[in-house]
């Protein structure tokens, strides 16, 4: 299992993939979106991590959120996709897609400049 909570179990997966479509459409996660392409383009450097919100000064894209909204993210279990999900106000479904495009939807080695690129383009493309 991953911290996104994803498994290689398919079972009720079209209805899953329903609720990430429409998390992701609605208004609140489209707020989100925009708000997490404007935290990843306020960071002074221009990298993500994976597995984690922070780590030495540096974040995942959700983690860029918290560090734009000057969220206490220490205390935040990265892999309690529903305290995660709850304390940026957004779907738990969207959260676990987030987390999976942020630690592994990319299959090869990258580099966190590279993770940062992917990401930002990703969000930009789900952004309506």
């Amino acid at each position: 299992m991953s911290r996104s909570g994803y498994s290689d179990d398919c079972e009720g997966g079209d209805l899953y993939r329903g609720a990430v479509a429409s998390a992701m459409r609605g208004k609140r996660g489209q707020a989100f979106l925009k708000e997490m392409l404007q935290a990843l383009d306020a960071l002074p450097e221009k990298k993500l991590i994976d597995y984690d919100l922070q780590r030495d000064g540096q974040f995942c894209a959700i983690g860029a959120v918290g560090h734009a909204r000057g969220v206490d993210m220490s205390d935040l279990d990265p892999e309690d996709i529903e305290h995660v999900a709850a304390t940026f106000g957004i779907a738990a479904a969207m959260a676990r897609e987030i987390v999976y495009e942020n630690d592994e939807a990319n299959w090869r080695d990258e580099t966190p400049e590279q993770r940062f690129e992917r990401m930002r383009t990703w969000i930009s493309q789900t952004i309506r």
